[in-house]
């Protein structure tokens, strides 16, 4: 964590991921909150130093110092720096990452020094939600859209197949590929860059993304994480005398949402709903198991969900849990980014709404897994869910971080 520290904030991967990415630095803050808080605030802040003035936070901020080859797409791609409601001071992208922000930032109050970082911290926070609800909910359900696969934090994940195979780019509009850098290279990172040039285009305006942006997915881990955060908002505004009351409004109306739009009873998973398609996707991933973030998560549908986790499908397949991918299912590869391998950020998030759940069996389950996999393999970027081997980047600072989270709960 130390050799990852820049002075601002914290790089998830030394070479392979240079600069600052939100999804990251969440689970960095989360992680480092009962060890270094100082650490954690000046995170979360370097983080919100690129907050857009319509509360939008970008999944990367720029560091300026670093070459302009040092990782491709790189602001180039974004020209945040063109749009006036970006900072002046630093260069982002422009699309969210699932919306963790307050739940972290909860996480770092212990007293009264706490609810002096909560109050200077809460107005961005209640920013950002406003955004998210007006411009993020595409059908008015109070459940948010990702834009881009890059805004789910399961970047490649199979689920994302059909809508990205829908879409009708012409083969000139595709950005070069930079094989050097990103694990993702060819075709499809080619179509995640010129979707990303869509965006930019229209100016990533709230109109262009209800009525016309060609990629527009419900997905149950970011509406899991958004549920949380609404819930971590309002406590947030308690402690510093503002208003809980629209945030646990909001909390209800996706609780409500999440049940009626992405629960599959059929199947007994939720699933990630294609509005563009009007269609929810097939292929079950490790997302399902996001509204276990949910408190009120209705008991027959938290066993079903608890089952799938613990099937042949997931965890009981698998020697080194949870697979990011079903592994019946076709697009499987327990190689491949985000289509079938472990990883210790979406570990953790289960097992905190196995926390949250009160199912001892599966949160035990699933910190002694995390902690077998870095014991044997170290801090990678994620790892065969089958021989555990380590894969991806090394010295992966969302792995250490959330290690020392789990050795420090109780």
């Amino acid at each position: 964590m130390d050799a990852n520290w820049t002075g601002r904030a914290t790089v998830p991967s030394p070479g392979l991921y240079p600069h600052q990415w939100g999804w990251d630095s969440l689970f960095v803050a989360l992680g480092l909150a009962r060890h270094r808080r100082d650490r954690a605030e000046r995170e979360l802040l370097s983080l919100f130093a690129g907050q857009w003035s319509d509360g939008f936070v970008p999944h990367i901020v720029f560091n300026d110092d670093l070459p302009r080859d040092a990782y491709y797409p790189g602001p180039e791609l974004w020209r945040s720096a063109a749009d006036p409601r970006a900072p002046h001071a630093v260069r982002t992208s422009g699309l969210i990452n699932p919306p963790l922000h307050a739940l972290a930032a909860l996480r770092l109050y212990d007293g009264e020094r706490g609810r002096s970082f909560l109050a200077r911290l809460y107005p961005a926070l209640a920013a950002h939600h406003r955004y998210l609800a007006s411009v993020r909910d595409l059908d008015d359900s109070g459940l948010i859209a990702i834009c881009h696969p890059w805004e789910s934090g399961q970047d490649n994940s199979p689920a994302w197949d059909r809508p990205l195979g829908d879409l009708r780019p012409p083969p000139a509009a595709y950005a070069p590929s930079h094989p050097l850098h990103g694990p993702a290279t060819g075709e499809d990172h080619d179509r995640y860059a010129w979707l990303a040039a869509v965006l930019r285009d229209a100016g990533y305006s709230a109109g262009h993304l209800r009525d016309e942006h060609p990629f527009a997915v419900q997905d149950p881990l970011v509406n899991g994480a958004y549920l949380a955060s609404l819930h971590a908002l309002a406590e947030i505004a308690a402690l510093v005398g503002a208003d809980p009351v629209p945030h646990r409004e909001a909390a209800e109306r996706v609780h409500a949402a999440l049940l009626e739009r992405l629960w599959d009873p059929a199947t007994g998973c939720f699933r990630a709903y294609d509005l563009r398609g009007g269609r929810p996707l097939p292929v079950v991933t490790i997302a399902t198991f996001g509204p276990l973030l949910d408190p009120d998560l209705p008991a027959p549908i938290l066993r079903r969900l608890a089952d799938l986790l613990l099937s042949s499908r997931f965890a009981g397949a698998a020697g080194y849990p949870v697979p990011a991918c079903d592994v019946q299912a076709p697009a499987f590869d327990r190689g491949g980014y985000w289509r079938g391998p472990t990883w210790i950020n979406t570990n953790w998030l289960v097992w905190h709404g196995a926390c949250l759940q009160d199912l001892p069996v599966v949160a035990d389950l699933l910190r002694g897994a995390t902690l077998r996999l870095v014991r044997q393999s170290g801090f990678r970027e994620f790892f065969d869910p089958f021989d555990g081997t380590g894969r991806g980047g090394h010295d992966h600072s969302w792995s250490a971080a959330l290690v020392l989270d789990l050795l420090g709960a109780r």
